[in-house]
């Protein structure tokens, strides 16, 4: 409470002595020319790495912190997050009925191909046992294996659909993914000779089809329920989406009137270690412009989707690859830099995004067990995405639109951003972002003033100001947001550290003014504070075509560690990166062919955890 209160008082003092760091922002009442569809309540959702789903779910007790934290943000949007189970690892698994433990095992009998067999795990019933405990209605995207083509293959891909489809009655299952990043296929082995966009394209439809003719279409489910693509990159390579398009991928489903598309899928990482050509530093990172330029190349992806019939999904997307970078993905910058992204990516009018996770991640929202001598913890990643969720809310109806800022203070450039949030066409929440860097060891921290000029039809209308803050961008716990925190309950659920409202009043002329500090951001809320947004079932409803999965109101939350019913056949799947629940921390890369695999080899069979995403 002291630091928090004296953060504030030092940016008012702060603002005297720096009044000429300042920006104007003029708004209007209604909606932009410039502005994204409505936003999904599951908008800002996680990819799950399936090695790792019980280090998340839990083992034979569920995981409180885990599924508190995903409780809190189902709280502010009465929808859960949209969950990916699939990574990796997805096209390293395969079902055996007789494996009965609460983790994944080695397969001694492994006989498929790839740097890492895409049969080298085995996962038994314990698997969607620990998969159904998420809320009921959680909407999801199962990942299945492309990987292994032994003469099975059919049998397998078909059968861990359908135990899916059986043994998680909670989960609202939006769609199928067919393999993980096949545009890597060759760099690690799963395929040899001629792989490119056309021979995927068949295979995939190969397997769709069997899957919608012996799983979905006796479950009564429609052939469009498959995401193609799932890349990790197009450039350069036949796997763009107008290449898929073209090579037929969108071909009308036998006895259907549909394809075999839900919709586009595809991955990106802000920096992937190894990859990536430059050092990475924290100060980069919280240059906000760098997210924009980082994305170019995606965008075109966007704009090829958006000319078929098909929305856009960013399945996996991560801070750092593979698994974070200390000192950057789990400090209070990373969490200025998730609330930018998540609004950005909004604005793109992709469906949703997926965070992806690993238990050892430093990049994850929280670590779900002990690990690195360190229980486990929230991140204040978490606090990005839950301030976005809760100015968001659940109506189905807002929008947001960027302000373009172009006369930034000196040393700011690239660094402040600003979102106006609109509900039912209305503004309704300014959201203004400084990422410059002040770090917890500075005692006199900077602060740029905002002007607002607002419609004069808004005069006398009380702002309601919520603080994204910290004490510096380099700090790694006790972050807050609307004064709220995740952490000091030591299970995730929220504390109320700080219950003040602070507000301004809007003058007569629509002018208000407020200041940020420095590695904070603040969203200023019309008429209430943020947070009292209802859920609109109907409007809801309305956009499950696009956003599905949140076609019905959900309520209430189903933890528990009963077993369903498993099937005794064989079953099959396959995941993307290896633990277990004793996992331990590794440096390990794995994404191009220039890595090298005989040393990820060797820490995988020690156990290691080794994140290929």
């Amino acid at each position: 409470m002291a630091t928090f209160w004296a953060s504030l008082l030092g940016s008012s003092l702060i603002y005297v002595a720096v009044a000429q760091n300042t920006v104007s922002i003029q708004l209007t009442n209604s909606l932009p020319q410039s502005h994204s569809d409505y936003i999904s309540p599951s908008f800002a959702g996680f990819g799950i790495e399936p090695s790792n789903l019980f280090s998340f779910t839990g083992y034979s007790t569920p995981n409180a912190l885990t599924f508190n934290l995903l409780d809190n943000l189902q709280s502010y949007t009465g929808y859960p997050p949209h969950l990916r189970i699939g990574g990796n690892t997805q096209d390293y698994m395969v079902y055996s009925a007789s494996q009965n433990q609460w983790t994944w095992v080695n397969n001694p009998n492994s006989v498929g191909q790839g740097n890492y067999a895409s049969d080298s795990m085995l996962i038994g019933p314990r698997f969607f046992e620990a998969a159904n405990r998420f809320a009921k209605g959680t909407p999801v995207t199962w990942g299945l294996n492309l990987a292994y083509e032994e003469s099975d293959y059919v049998a397998r891909i078909t059968q861990m659909a359908n135990l899916v489809i059986e043994n998680c009655p909670n989960l609202n299952l939006v769609s199928f993914e067919i393999g993980n990043e096949p545009d890597l296929y060759l760099q690690n082995n799963f395929r040899s000779g001629a792989w490119g966009g056309q021979v995927y394209a068949q295979q995939w439809l190969d397997r769709a089809s069997a899957v919608y003719e012996q799983v979905l279409k006796p479950n009564n489910l429609p052939s469009n329920f498959f995401e193609p693509g799932t890349t990790a990159s197009t450039i350069g390579t036949t796997f763009q989406i107008n290449d898929l398009s073209s090579l037929g991928i969108e071909v009308q489903a036998n006895g259907s009137s549909n394809s075999y598309i839900a919709s586009w899928n595809q991955h990106d990482y802000y920096y992937y270690i190894g990859v990536s050509t430059y050092p990475l530093t924290l100060y980069h990172f919280m240059t906000l412009s760098t997210t924009k330029d980082q994305f170019g190349a995606w965008e075109t992806q966007i704009q090829q989707a958006g000319n078929t019939p098909y929305p856009y999904a960013l399945r996996e997307m991560g801070v750092v690859g593979p698994i974070g970078l200390e000192g950057i993905t789990n400090t209070f910058g990373a969490s200025l830099w998730v609330l930018n992204w998540l609004f950005y990516m909004a604005t793109l009018n992709i469906t949703t995004v997926q965070l992806h996770m690993t238990d050892n991640s430093n990049a994850s929202a929280w670590q779900p067990l002990n690990m690195y001598n360190r229980d486990p913890f929230v991140r204040p990643i978490y606090y990005g995405i839950a301030a976005f969720d809760q100015i968001i809310g659940g109506s189905c109806q807002a929008q947001v639109a960027t302000y373009d800022i172009t006369a930034f203070p000196p040393n700011y450039g690239g660094r402040l951003v600003a979102y106006s949030v609109y509900q039912s066409g209305k503004l309704a929440t300014i959201v203004v972002i400084n990422s410059n860097m002040a770090n917890v060891s500075e005692t006199n921290k900077q602060s740029v003033t905002v002007q607002l000029s607002l419609p004069t039809s808004l005069a006398g209308q009380v702002l309601h100001l919520a603080f994204l803050t910290n004490d510096g961008a380099d700090a790694t716990d006790n972050t807050t947001w609307n004064g709220i925190s995740y952490e000091q309950s030591g299970n995730g659920k929220p504390t109320t550290v700080d219950n003040s409202d602070q507000t301004i009043t809007i003058a007569s002329d629509g002018s208000a003014t407020f200041t940020v500090r420095d590695s904070q951001a603040i969203a200023a809320n019309i008429g209430s504070k943020v947070g009292n947004v209802p859920v609109n079932s109907a409007a809801c409803a309305a956009i499950s075509t696009k956003s599905p999965g949140i076609g019905s109101t959900v309520s209430g939350s189903s933890h528990s560690a009963t077993s369903s019913n498993a099937a005794t056949s064989l079953r099959q799947s396959t995941s993307r990166t290896g633990s277990s629940a004793t996992a331990t921390a590794t440096n390990g890369v794995i994404r191009l062919s220039t890595i090298i695999f005989s040393t990820l080899g060797a820490a995988f069979a020690t156990g290691a955890v080794l994140l290929w995403t």
